[in-house]
């Protein structure tokens, strides 16, 4: 029996009505037919990947309980049927996809399996199909925490086929070559030898350690802000603690009834509509043709300088010619990449030729003989502006006319430093995958297009902004941490304004951001803001000792604030930025501000960036007299 909606493998099959009413309609044949035994599989590439989420926006708590309650019927049918059933894990594999597969007796999967996992805690709801219950019976209570709640809230990480077989999700592990004959040789073995296969059983006392002690890691991550993991714990326990199956999947049925129509699963199924299907049509993007990259020329050999060019030769594998002044920083550069492609071999990603061959496509000299043949070249060096003016002065002397030059620059004009387009990547390069892309008045369609390309390639979702001082995260972030020096110098403590801040669920307090950004580059975006912006962005003293190095709160007067006063500050600072970035048309719409947050600062889904929070929560309705996402000034300026 193949899982199969009749398009190809860049359109997954999704479990939607359609998908259930069929499963409905097969499954008196099997229940009635003289089988020897069932596989299970998916279209080529893909297994299942769970609900189809588009019936989830307006789903009410009776919509949410009779969804649950269909898929536990349906499924668990196929965990009654009276002969050995396989499921055959042929390809991605996600929510309810992984549920059918654990109703069945047993599972095998392929080494080419890239996308294993349970993500609804991600989404804002719990896996609603059997998953909470099923996993800590088949695997145990800890890899099930794992998987169903801990793996979601890490960025949703997902496992490979192998590493699901050695957690064991899978019985079998087989070569894609031979899978599906492999998979049915198996069911036949289960059918002639009989089905040995049992599920583990945890120790009730030791389950509820380990769910005690994650939920103390929950706290520390998300705070209480979202709700899910911390009900799919209590399903996860449940199963654990003497629950029938049935009493499992009433308990699912209740949880998701109260999730699904709650604020933060709307929020993230907003979230994932932006950073999935919006991101496939983005606005803003060029018609033009763009011009083929088979160069690529790094001006600056700092850290980030060296990321960036790990990240080129990784992902676009063409020669790289990197310029500094220091001999010692190019030669730092090149350590830090070679130790980079020998971190991928460890990780059986290259073999040693391969590491070796990316390694010598890399040219450095404190010259720009090597630049002339580049077709696009990326400015790295200090944010300072006078020396940005004079690599682009510099570069337009040594490279072709066509060749697009850019500026990775996070906070400066990129139209008075003289390059045509920004890429702004964010640290850590390899991690976050946004790109503000900065369209000057003088940045033509092919030159942009060019850039937006080149973004793809990387594979980084590039989000369209106007020339404005600090964009739009460093603005946001910015505005968010003059709230939090506020509290500093009138009296709070650090870990006073990191709690208040942290109820938002974010995934870093702000002291710890500031330590990652550095001090110094933080108090430069600031300045460059305060002179653009002086009534909102505020110099602070504080900050300008930390990038001095001295660790000094500059106390004005001891007025502590509360944690409810600090964050009603940040969030009604951060509505206020909103506004200003939407009115002066820094980007198009509310959801581009929402998609830089999530894919440039890490923020969780069930804030859905922040416009949408401060939108359901009366804040935006309360300053300005209508939602956020009702704010704007059409596409970016120029």
């Amino acid at each position: 029996m193949t899982i199969d909606n009749g398009e190809d493998y860049s359109k997954p099959t999704f479990f939607g009505r359609a998908a259930l009413e069929s499963l409905g309609r097969l499954l008196p044949q099997l229940e009635e037919g003289n089988w020897a035994s069932l596989v299970l599989t998916g279209k080529p590439f893909v297994f299942a990947a769970g609900a189809d989420i588009t019936e989830f926006p307006d789903a009410t708590r009776e919509l949410a309980i009779e969804g649950s309650r269909t898929g536990h019927l349906l499924f668990g049918r196929i965990r009654e049927l009276p002969f050995p059933t396989v499921a055959a894990i042929n390809g991605a594999c996600l929510g309810g996809g992984v549920e059918i597969a654990l109703h069945c007796d047993a599972r095998t999967i392929s080494t080419a399996v890239r996308h294993f996992a349970c993500p609804e805690c991600f989404l804002g709801i719990v896996p609603a199909w059997g998953g909470t219950q099923l996993v800590p019976r088949l695997v145990g209570v800890e890899t099930a925490v794992k998987f169903i709640v801990a793996n979601p809230m890490r960025q949703n990480r997902v496992l490979t086929g192998p590493e699901a077989h050695e957690l064991g999700f899978a019985d079998r592990l087989f070569e894609p070559a031979e899978f599906l004959d492999e998979s049915i040789a198996f069911a036949v073995e289960l059918a002639t030898n009989g089905d040995s296969h049992s599920d583990s059983h945890s120790d009730s006392h030791s389950a509820a350690e380990v769910i005690r002690k994650a939920r103390g890691r929950l706290d520390g991550q998300v705070h209480g802000a979202a709700p899910a993991p911390y009900k799919a714990l209590e399903l996860i326990e449940g199963a654990c603690s003497g629950w029938s199956l049935e009493d499992g999947y009433r308990a699912e049925e209740e949880a998701v009834g109260e999730l699904l129509p709650g604020r933060q699963a709307k929020a993230s199924l907003y979230a994932f509509d932006l950073v999935d299907r919006r991101a496939k049509r983005p606005p803003g993007r060029p018609e033009a043709e763009p011009r083929t990259i088979k160069k690529v020329g790094i001006v600056g050999a700092g850290l980030m300088a060296a990321q960036l060019a790990t990240l080129f030769l990784r992902r676009l594998e063409v020669p790289i010619a990197m310029r500094d002044i220091s001999e010692d920083a190019l030669a730092s550069a090149r350590e830090s990449i070679e130790s980079e492609l020998q971190e991928q071999v460890a990780k059986g990603r290259y073999d040693e030729g391969k590491a070796r061959f990316l390694a010598s496509l890399v040219s450095t000299s404190t010259g720009y003989e090597h630049f002339a043949d580049c077709d696009l070249v990326l400015e790295a060096v200090f944010e300072e502006p006078e020396l940005k003016k004079q690599v682009f002065a510099e570069l337009r002397e040594h490279v072709q006319p066509e060749c697009v030059l850019a500026t990775n620059t996070s906070s400066l004009s990129v139209t008075e430093m003289g390059a045509d387009v920004g890429i702004h990547f964010f640290n850590p390069v390899a991690v976050l995958p946004l790109v503000e892309l900065v369209r000057t008045p003088h940045t033509d369609d092919v030159t942009l297009a060019t850039a937006w390309a080149f973004a793809e390639q990387l594979r980084k979702r590039p989000v369209l902004v106007s020339d404005t001082p600090g964009f739009v995260v460093n603005r946001l972030l910015t505005r968010l941490m003059a709230v939090v020096l506020e509290a500093l110098e009138h009296g709070n403590t650090a870990d006073e304004a990191d709690e208040a801040i942290l109820r938002l669920g974010l995934p870093m307090a702000p002291s710890v951001l500031l330590q990652m950004v550095g001090p110094r580059v933080a108090n430069h975006v600031l300045e460059t803001l305060h002179e653009a912006y002086p009534d909102r962005f505020p110099l602070s003293q504080t900050l300008a000792n930390y990038a001095e190095g001295k660790d000094e709160v500059a106390l004005a007067e001891h007025e502590p604030k509360t944690q409810d006063e600090i964050l009603e500050a940040a969030l009604q600072a951060l509505a206020d930025e909103v506004r200003h970035l939407l009115e002066e048309g820094v980007v198009a719409e509310a959801q581009d501000v929402d998609t830089a947050l999530l894919l440039g600062a890490g923020w969780p889904f069930w804030l859905g960036g922040i416009t949408m929070y401060l939108d359901q929560t009366g804040v935006s309705e309360k300053m300005f007299g209508r939602p956020l996402a009702e704010v704007g000034a059409g596409a970016p300026t120029t």
